[in-house]
């Protein structure tokens, strides 16, 4: 975290200006969850494709925009070859950017992790009722901040009321709210079809959701149904399109539309780096093994050679007793 990635950013900034360079592979150890967001802005700033394997940190889609994650150095290395054998126009989808915040309003738990999970690392800041980091952590979940994504069935929204999956009140009365609120630009819904749940819910969403486009708003709406639903899928999605909502059927299409739209944040990359400076003659002192030495020379590089071994040779008994003998040494 006090080092933030800066040899990363510059690279990544002089690799996407390398007309040599089609696809760019992002990989790190288990990184700082406060970098994550910076370096993934910065990636979907890049006019490449980028593949990232952030080992440890949790993978939000397996494609957002012109991002592609990876679940290891194996399937890193497979996505980076099949991507650089198709034309950059195909790959990076045109943005069209909006301004303001993403609210998202789902009425359980499920899709709003996954939702979570896939914006927390992009989207900065984010907050919810169900943070998946400290940081996260909305104080106030009746007033919005930043990005925010609520899970209104959770118990502070239905003590003495039904489940919003049941029940649109406490839906709606949010979205006015978030209607209302010149920084938002996007509300995300879900609307869960099936036994148990509301039994027509669309028409009683489509005035909100016509009432946020007039205000410039847009609205996505992820359907979770069959054909079988006695809701009758077909003519659910068909209401929330002519209310003018964007609908997709699964939390990963919904992510990448919502990164095509959210506007990266600015990020301070240091330094840039000029790539005409990796054609001058390299300068390098090598401490150590000599075949690196000799590799370097052959390249034409201007080196030192610095001759050193590990103290008794690697051995860690002999290495024991010199350290204690050293600090057993009087002070002069």
């Amino acid at each position: 975290a006090d080092v933030a990635a800066i040899t990363t950013h510059q690279s990544l900034a002089l690799l996407d200006a390398d007309p040599a360079t089609k696809v760019i592979v992002l990989v790190s150890k288990p990184p700082a969850a406060s970098v994550v967001a910076d370096l993934l802005a910065a990636a979907q700033n890049l006019s490449k494709p980028v593949v990232v394997n952030l080992i440890g940190h949790p993978i939000p889609s397996r494609h957002l925009g012109n991002l592609h994650f990876a679940v290891n150095l194996c399937d890193a290395s497979e996505q980076a070859v099949q991507l650089a054998n198709i034309e950059v126009a195909e790959l990076i989808e045109s943005r069209k950017p909006m301004t303001g915040y993403m609210r998202g309003l789902f009425s359980g738990g499920t899709i709003a992790y996954e939702v979570l999970l896939g914006l927390g690392s992009i989207l900065d800041p984010i907050y919810s009722n169900i943070a998946v980091r400290p940081e996260q952590r909305l104080d106030d979940v009746t007033a919005s901040r930043g990005h925010t994504i609520l899970d209104l069935g959770e118990d502070e929204f239905t003590q003495g009321r039904l489940h919003p999956m049941m029940d649109n009140d406490l839906r709606l009365r949010r979205m006015r709210q978030e209607i209302a609120d010149p920084e938002v630009g996007l509300i995300m819904l879900d609307v869960v079809l099936g036994e148990g749940a509301h039994a027509d819910p669309v028409p009683e969403l489509a005035p909100a959701i016509v009432e946020a486009k007039q205000m410039g708003k847009k609205v996505v709406a992820i359907v979770i149904g069959t054909d079988g639903d006695p809701q009758d899928l077909d003519r659910q999605i068909e209401g929330l399109m002519a209310a003018g909502a964007t609908v997709f059927a699964t939390a990963n299409e919904a992510l990448d539309y919502v990164y095509n739209r959210v506007p990266a944040p600015a990020v301070e990359t240091g330094k840039a780096v000029d790539s005409g400076s990796f054609q001058e003659t390299l300068a390098a002192i090598n401490v150590g093994v000599a075949s690196f030495y000799d590799s370097l020379v052959s390249q034409g590089a201007e080196v030192i050679q610095v001759d050193w071994r590990p103290p008794a040779g690697g051995n860690e008994a002999l290495m024991a007793i010199l350290a204690k003998m050293k600090s057993n040494r009087p002070q002069q």
